[in-house]
């Protein structure tokens, strides 16, 4: 299990799209911090990004490395190794490497300008969301046969969670303004990691009113400290049933 995952890691992170994917990260990071001599408004900046570009390239590279490497687990399959841990070791593998991607691309320049609790929080958002995407982009590949499909749906689930599901609660709250919806709202909310991930980091920032309604719904009823502990429990939800969920149906599947 443990040489499954080593050789993964080496393969992923030599990949051309990992270390540009790094680079940008990086480059964006320094940039946006040297552009604006107060620390809060670059981490605020830098969210907007991160909050589109970690899910995309999460969902998007996962998808493809699944399907280009369907030959490699097929012949995996025929070892004696239970298929559970081999999905989970390729999982982990892809993961790990991503996370680093992210940890070196974004942590040097959080770690210079804001080594605060803020920037932890910041980059603990960011595995969070790299490790539920990536859950999300392996079940999909698992469900569909077809790649052009299984990126299809990797695509979807980018432009659902990152744009639509806002639209759809905006609209909700439009048609039922004039009822008690604050709770359901919540609810609903917790549908969406991007969401819980912008709302976990701008609990502890003083920009609150960015955090919209439903933000700031969290932070009323909850507090800042046990809004940022349910929100943890809520995005850890989402990495664990995506990943059983395609273990269970890996198991399951005809190769």
């Amino acid at each position: 299990m443990n040489k499954i995952v080593k050789y993964i890691m080496l393969d992923i992170l030599k990949s051309k799209v990992v270390i540009a994917y790094l680079v940008f990260l990086m480059v964006t990071g320094f940039s946006i911090f040297n552009l604006d001599e107060n620390t809060s408004k670059g981490l605020i900046s830098l969210l907007n990004i991160i909050l589109f570009i970690v899910p995309l390239v999460c969902l998007i590279y996962a998808t493809i490395y699944i399907f280009n490497s369907s030959e490699f687990i097929e012949l995996l399959t025929a070892q004696p190794v239970s298929r559970k841990k081999l999905i989970t070791s390729i999982y982990a593998g892809v993961v790990l490497s991503l996370t680093l991607a992210f940890l070196i691309g974004i942590g040097l320049p959080i770690l210079l300008f804001t080594p605060d609790a803020t920037g932890f929080i910041f980059l603990l958002a960011g595995i969070l969301l790299t490790l539920i995407f990536t859950s999300l982009a392996f079940l999909g590949s698992i469900v569909t046969k077809d790649k052009a499909k299984g990126i299809g749906v990797a695509i979807f689930i980018w432009l659902f969670f990152t744009i639509l599901y806002d639209g759809l609660l905006l609209l909700l709250m439009f048609q039922f303004g004039d009822y008690p919806i604050e709770k359901p709202l919540m609810i609903l909310t917790t549908f969406n990691p991007v969401d819980l991930a912008r709302i976990l980091i701008l609990i502890h920032t003083d920009y609150a009113a960015l955090m919209g309604y439903t933000g700031a719904l969290f932070n009323e009823f909850l507090g800042s400290q046990k809004g940022t502990i349910t929100i943890l429990l809520i995005l850890l939800i989402w990495i664990i049933v995506p990943t059983m969920i395609a273990v269970r149906k890996f198991r399951k599947k005809d190769l």
